[in-house]
């Protein structure tokens, strides 16, 4: 490979899609810039959040996310079932490990194009999510969105999944103008890293309807640590059991709170979309690498 020539994977999970670039064996750059250019669905590749692989002294390979807007985040599950899908088809075996900046996720890659990831435990204590004011009960927060009088948000759940969870159950996800309400919420200043705002619906005791507006990229076709997060305050509240399908405008998720070690397992398909190399200019100057 050529200094200036980086080749790339569209994928997708639920049509939650990235861009992901494989920095294993180059020093590619990829400043704030950079990421928001490849990003961008009209000038660029486009992408809800951009993938890197790299080098890991911990596990198979490190996954570094940064959301469309260039911001580096912690976490992202649709795109760790894309990164296990690739590393387990190299090293020809089913399980492999993903450094993140938060954990090392354990994954294992089906024969029947399914991906399950081990999330970890959810954090629950306000400080780790975190927030700005003290709950002692993470489950039901003071939050709303609207009139006083007759909030069209209230009372969320509160979890992180190595980022940042708000899920207000409701009647009827579909009626609630996401688009809207979701940018206001996540720049709330109870959220000092912002937060991802997610709407549930509980159909019954195993599924859940779920839309997601992720901090950083919008209102998404699929969020899977939001999946996790809304499978989990809704167990905390009594509404489900600890294993339940998720329903998101993209597709479904299943996902397990698991009672014996409290790690949330996501169980879900990825795709490859298609193949290709970035357009130097997308990537300016300082980010063609040597």
């Amino acid at each position: 490979m050529s200094a200036t020539t980086h080749s790339f994977r569209k994928m997708n999970g639920l049509g939650n899609d990235f861009v992901v670039i494989d920095r294993r064996h180059d020093d590619l750059s990829l400043p704030a810039d950079a990421v928001r250019a490849i990003a961008d669905r009209a000038t660029g590749i486009g992408c809800d959040q951009l993938i890197a692989l790299d080098p890991s002294s911990e596990a198979d390979v490190f996954m570094r996310i940064w959301n469309a807007d260039g911001g580096e985040v912690a976490a992202c599950g649709n795109a760790a079932r894309c990164v296990a899908g690739v590393v387990a088809g190299e090293l020809g075996r089913p399980t492999v490990t993903i450094e993140t900046e938060d954990q090392v996720l354990g994954a294992y890659a089906g024969p029947d194009g399914l991906v399950t990831i081990d999330m970890g435990e959810p954090r629950l204590a306000w400080d780790e999510i975190p927030l700005t004011e003290e709950f002692h009960d993470t489950s039901c927060i003071e939050l709303q969105a609207g009139p006083i009088d007759a909030p069209v948000l209230h009372s969320p759940g509160v979890v992180s999944m190595g980022n940042p969870h708000a899920i207000f159950f409701v009647d009827d996800a579909e009626a609630i103008d996401l688009g809207r309400i979701g940018p206001m919420l996540e720049h709330h200043p109870l959220f000092p890293e912002r937060a991802n705002i997610s709407v549930a619906r509980v159909l019954d005791e195993g599924h859940i309807r779920l839309r997601t507006w992720e901090r950083g990229a919008g209102l998404t076709r699929a969020c899977g640590t939001a999946a996790c997060a809304s499978a989990v305050a809704a167990v905390r509240r009594g509404l489900t059991d600890r294993k339940v399908t998720v329903s998101l405008p993209g597709g479904d998720l299943v996902i397990e709170w698991r009672e014996g070690d409290g790690h949330v397992l996501m169980t879900g398909p990825y795709a490859l979309d298609f193949e290709g190399t970035l357009p130097p200019e997308l990537l300016g100057s300082e980010a063609q690498g040597v």
